[in-house]
């Protein structure tokens, strides 16, 4: 049973940080490309980051560009999404996928609540 399960989010003031994991068990990352996408109340569901499978490269949605960084450690099965300066606009749930890299069906995790306050 392959399994994503996102955590670290949280509730933070405009400027803070935070720093979410996703932890994928029942297989290792190899030959997965790996992401983030969020969704805002009323919102639908957007892109945010992703790296490729073999981490060598990294696309970023524009609105995040140089405030996020997404990283992977692949002997933990992990990958990261570091948010800097976060602002009311970054305020959604964040969702974890992966999808084969040769193409094919994504898999999601369950999501974890960030919250930007003014």
């Amino acid at each position: 049973q392959v399994q994503l399960v996102e955590s670290g989010g949280g509730l933070v003031q405009a400027g803070g940080s935070l720093r979410l994991a996703c932890v994928v068990s029942g297989r290792t990352l190899s030959s997965y490309d790996m992401g983030w996408s969020r969704q805002a109340p009323g919102k639908e569901r957007e892109f945010v980051a992703s790296m490729n499978w073999s981490g060598s490269s990294t696309d970023y949605r524009y609105s995040v560009k140089g405030r996020f960084t997404i990283s992977r450690d692949v002997a933990k099965n992990t990958v990261y999404l570091q948010m800097k300066s976060l602002n009311r606009e970054d305020t959604a749930i964040y969702y974890c996928y992966e999808e084969p890299a040769a193409g094919g069906e994504a898999l999601w995790g369950q999501g974890n609540q960030v919250t930007g306050s003014s």
